[in-house]
């Protein structure tokens, strides 16, 4: 982040440039767009010589695609986290990019208010992905190289029964991608509560953050 602002600093790599003037004007004042690029080797460049904390990537670029500028820098640049923002919802697209390190994949038919969220939690090191999406970026995950392990059986694992049935509810959406407003309002409880519920969750199966509960949201197979 800018230490003056305290404003998160974005890159914007898309090869259209109506949509980086539009997503720059979403994104408003929130944060400091700090670059843009429309193909891999200026998006390359660019990243490298502004380091900032997000990466708003298009999956689709002249010159290799989205996921070819993220593994040119993913370990040259270990403190930058990348958002997909694309236009495609394919299930070869979500998992081309989450597998090459990507923190979130979200379409562009999300509105400022939820990007600017987006971005902001993927900043946070949490993360994120439209819901209806969710499938896929599991698939990438159970399809690393924990599912080619020995399985025990996922759904003994002690955690689990430590957790009340609201609480699993509550799981499930939260690795699903789904935000504590949007939790709230499918499960008819108030945003404190879900907070109070997401604490417990991570508290009893011993987990950090969103990230690790996805991974063994899938390992258990539980969504």
């Amino acid at each position: 982040m800018t230490a003056a602002t305290g404003r998160t600093r974005v890159f914007l790599v898309d090869d259209h440039a109506m949509v980086r003037a539009g997503v720059r004007a979403e994104l408003g004042e929130e944060v400091e767009v700090v670059g843009e690029a429309a193909d891999v080797p200026t998006a390359v460049a660019g990243i490298r010589a502004s380091t900032p904390d997000v990466v708003l990537l298009d999956v689709h670029l002249p010159g290799g695609g989205g996921h070819a500028v993220l593994e040119s820098l993913r370990t040259e640049l270990p403190a930058t986290r990348w958002l997909a923002l694309s236009v495609s919802d394919a299930a070869e697209d979500v998992i081309a990019v989450i597998r090459a390190g990507a923190r979130g994949y979200v379409t562009k038919t999300i509105s400022g208010a939820d990007l600017r969220d987006a971005v902001r939690r993927v900043a946070e090191d949490d993360v994120v992905f439209s819901p209806r999406l969710a499938g896929f970026v599991l698939d990438a995950f159970s399809a690393g190289p924990a599912a080619a392990a020995p399985a025990d059986d996922p759904a003994t694992d002690p955690g689990l029964d430590l957790l009340s049935a609201r609480e699993r509810e509550v799981m499930q959406l939260l690795a699903r991608g789904y935000t504590y407003r949007e939790i709230g309002g499918r499960l008819f409880i108030s945003v404190k509560t879900v907070e109070s519920h997401a604490s417990n969750v991570l508290r009893k199966l011993q987990l950090s953050n969103r990230n690790e509960l996805t991974r063994w949201a899938a390992t258990n197979r539980l969504l």
